[in-house]
């Protein structure tokens, strides 16, 4: 499971223009996978060969903004209620994983898992399931809009607030933890800022408080004088220092490139300067994000084979993106405790960093929890497959044509070729129609290491 460091197949200039089939490369239902499994959590083939009738552009602007009909969104509301009152923060990653499973705004669902790991918020210390679940609504209404909108709401989110003793700080003695994660994690990386602009912007956000859940600000409790912070100088408070921060040049580069290795490719040498013309894009277009997807998703990089399956899938994209491309369902509840096994628990991310991406996935004991997710879920009786178990799926859709299950498969699931012992073993296994070794064949793609790659 090496990625390769080889250079870019484009310049920065080349890398962002509009990907051109027949020109740049092929237009079929292997890049609309591509499109889905990355911008989304996958398809069922026949959505991704209705996609590859529309031009890249189109098929990522209708995935980018599908949204959920009002039905889909009052259930959702509804089963988030029974698990806020259930008090335990496992029912509300049940609720978010049965979400992303079946919404179809599934480009959105991505965007917030990966802003729940950029603005991590672990329900280990915020013990408020009702505020974890108000966080997560909040991410997903400002997922795809204006960057600093969506600081400006995090910084006075009370989960967050929580989170980073923020709701605690007092201008005697004003906490560190927030102003610190504002410039190092959530806005400009290591190194572009001083010690001294964290104390001073600590002086900020003091004040800022949690009253019956909400935000509050307690002006007797605020640090009134002049500040200096990233050098400008004046009685500042903490959505000062938002704008502040968010006016360095490092801002738009540390986002950008983060979101260019989230969607493109976890290891890619001098990133920063491969993403200058997005950077320009981001600034020139106010921080809207959006577009920067929008041109992502529709680039000639983005589609290229050193983009094709050179990113680790996460322990949720695996095993939602394997219901998505079968149309599933499954236990949410039992799914959840298993990515957790596995690296990732959905409100339990590991500190305030969130999780390693990439390599960092895979390791002896991932690795065991990776094959014992995938081998529970085509175990359990709650699981289905387009309405039938794994099992009738298989028999009924793919048995009846071995061959042509297995070419289907490698196109929705797979982002590499698979080895020919593989297809050979798989092929033998559909062939036999046991429900045993139809069940055997699922596991056996699903296990290999071109499954965990996307």
């Amino acid at each position: 499971m090496t990625v390769n460091s080889d250079q870019p197949p484009y310049t920065a200039d080349e890398a962002w223009l509009p990907y051109r089939p027949d020109v740049d490369g092929p237009w079929t239902a292997a890049e609309t996978a591509h499109l889905y499994r990355r911008g989304g959590f996958g398809a069922p083939l026949a959505v991704l060969q209705q996609a590859a009738e529309k031009s890249p552009a189109q098929a990522s602007r209708d995935l980018l903004t599908a949204t959920e009909p009002e039905s889909f969104r009052q259930l959702s509301a509804q089963l988030a209620r029974a698990a806020v009152a259930s008090g335990d923060p496992r029912s509300l990653a049940a609720w978010w994983m049965r979400r992303m499973i079946s919404s179809p705004a599934q480009a959105t669902e991505r965007l917030v898992l990966f802003w729940h790991g950029h603005f991590a918020t672990s329900a280990e210390k915020v013990s408020d399931v009702d505020l974890m679940l108000q966080q997560n609504e909040l991410i997903r209404t400002h997922a795809m809009t204006q960057f600093e909108p969506f600081v400006q709401a995090m910084a006075q989110d009370p989960a967050m607030l929580l989170w980073l003793d923020a709701a605690t700080s007092r201008k005697a003695h004003p906490n560190e933890n927030f102003a610190r994660e504002l410039m190092e994690l959530f806005c400009l990386g290591e190194g572009r800022y001083t010690e001294a602009d964290i104390r001073e912007a600590a002086r900020c956000f003091t004040g800022w408080e949690v009253r019956r859940r909400q935000f509050r600000f307690n002006r007797f409790q605020h640090d009134t004088g002049d500040k200096t912070v990233l050098g400008e100088s004046g009685s500042f408070g903490g959505q000062d220092i938002v704008r502040i921060v968010l006016k360095q040049s490092a801002a738009a580069e540390f986002l950008i490139c983060k979101l260019v290795r989230y969607y493109l490719r976890d290891e890619i040498p001098e990133v920063a300067v491969l993403c200058q013309p997005l950077i320009r894009q981001y600034r020139e277009n106010g921080m809207q994000l959006q577009p920067i997807l929008q041109t992502l998703f529709s680039s000639r990089l983005f589609y290229s084979r050193w983009c094709q399956g050179f990113r680790v899938r996460s322990p949720v994209d695996l095993a939602v993106s394997l219901l998505r491309t079968f149309e599933g369902s499954a236990n949410t509840v039992l799914l959840s405790e298993r990515t957790q096994e596995a690296g990732q628990g959905l409100f339990f991310p590991p500190g305030v960093q969130g999780w390693d991406e990439g390599r960092a996935w895979i390791n002896t004991s991932t690795l065991l929890g990776r094959s014992n997710l995938i081998s529970g879920l085509l175990a359990d009786s709650a699981t289905r497959f387009a309405g039938k178990t794994p099992a009738e799926y298989c028999r009924e859709v793919l048995a009846t044509d071995p061959q042509q299950a297995i070419e289907q498969l490698q196109t929705a699931l797979f982002a590499r070729s698979l080895p020919k012992a593989t297809l050979d073993s798989a092929t033998r296994l559909f062939s036999k129609r046991s429900d045993q070794s139809l069940l055997e064949a699922l596991q056996l793609l699903c296990s290999i290491p071109e499954f965990q790659l996307c």
